[in-house]
């Protein structure tokens, strides 16, 4: 277990570090939702692991941080709740859902590349 933490906490810095770095980028007029998700993958990569639930676990953890970044940054007007939210994943607009599923798939696949 204690070799799947070191990856795992550098993955969760790097997801924190993306999400205030998304809403600092937002602040100049671009929108970088892709960010937070990669930098998970990034974080944990820089741990050496050969193991497929760290790339797992990191995958799930970029998702969230993407959906909870857009969930900040826009919620619905609706219903600000994040219950709400991801109940209503589906009404999100399609490049809103690609930029978070290509931050997950980052989060998954970035970890690999310290094999």
């Amino acid at each position: 277990m204690k070799r799947h933490a070191l990856p795992l906490i550098a993955g969760a810095v790097g997801g924190l570090l993306g999400y205030v770095l998304f809403f600092w980028i937002v602040r100049q007029g671009f929108y970088a939702l892709v960010l937070p998700g990669a930098l998970v993958g990034i974080g944990a990569s820089l741990v050496r692991t050969k193991s497929q639930v760290v790339c797992v676990l990191c995958g799930v953890m970029a998702l969230a941080v993407g959906i909870i970044a857009e969930w900040k940054f826009a919620p619905f007007r609706k219903d600000g709740s994040l219950p709400y939210f991801l109940l209503h994943l589906q009404d999100l607009r399609p490049l809103t859902l690609i930029m978070i599923g290509i931050g997950a798939a980052m989060g998954y696949w970035l970890p690999f590349r310290s094999k």
